[in-house]
């Protein structure tokens, strides 16, 4: 199941510093971030193989995860540049309730590949 990783972040009179390093359960092959959304929901789809780490760097949004079928969908608001939200392959998930502002960044175990995706919900 999907779960929230708290980032180390540095609070200096001159700004914040926050680190992505030594937390994640993968190698980055891929980086990607959604911005000027309208009210879609995104997502709609799991993995075979990807894992993803999800960080709202701007405004908010929430994450909902099922991570079997018959499990209780789980919602993940993101609003914090320190929460990162691990989505495991099997997590059938949407993205949506995005804030007008929302940059919402994605960081991937692997490259794209349309193959990887299951788009059948539990």
């Amino acid at each position: 199941m999907a779960k929230i990783l708290k980032l180390n972040s540095i609070v200096e009179n001159r700004g914040t510093l926050t680190v992505i390093e030594n937390i994640l359960p993968f190698s980055i092959k891929r980086v990607y971030y959604i911005y000027n959304l309208d009210d879609s929901v995104r997502g709609h789809h799991r993995h075979k193989k990807t894992i993803q780490a999800a960080v709202c760097i701007n405004g908010s949004c929430t994450i909902s995860c099922q991570s079997a079928k018959g499990e209780e969908i789980l919602d993940y608001k993101l609003s914090s540049r320190s929460d990162c939200l691990l989505i495991n392959p099997e997590d059938f998930h949407t993205m949506n309730n995005f804030s007008k502002d929302a940059v919402l960044m994605v960081l991937a175990s692997e490259n794209y590949d349309p193959k990887d995706y299951i788009y059948e919900q539990y």
